[in-house]
């Protein structure tokens, strides 16, 4: 049986490498887009880069929703910088099931892949 597939949603190669090697020690493979439109799926976790857009995270969190498939609902954990709490603060409110900075989506990627996809 194969892990969950996750879709990564960021411009930063560096970071998308990270989160490639984190999920492979977890069983799970990453595709990463650049754009929320190509989003494709189907996924069973999303992770969006905050920074990886210029539009608001309620606009970003209703566009990934509009690009996934509609048959389930897929979860959405945001990250952001540490310092970027309105980000966060404003991913959270658009629903998101985690929104956390970008120090601990990669020091606890192995939890937060359980959680979302658990």
């Amino acid at each position: 049986m194969s892990g969950p597939r996750i879709l990564l949603v960021a411009t930063d190669l560096l970071v998308g490498s990270r989160i490639a090697g984190l999920a492979r020690d977890c069983g799970a493979v990453v595709e990463q887009r650049a754009t929320i439109d190509a989003a494709g799926g189907p996924f069973d976790l999303v992770v969006v880069d905050l920074q990886a857009t210029k539009a608001a995270p309620g606009d970003v969190v209703a566009r990934l929703r509009a690009a996934l498939p509609a048959d389930r609902r897929t979860p959405i954990v945001a990250f952001a910088p540490h310092v970027a709490t309105d980000l966060l603060a404003a991913a959270r409110e658009a629903g998101v099931e985690a929104a956390v900075s970008r120090g601990e989506l990669l020091g606890s990627f192995p939890a937060i892949v359980r959680r979302a996809c658990g």
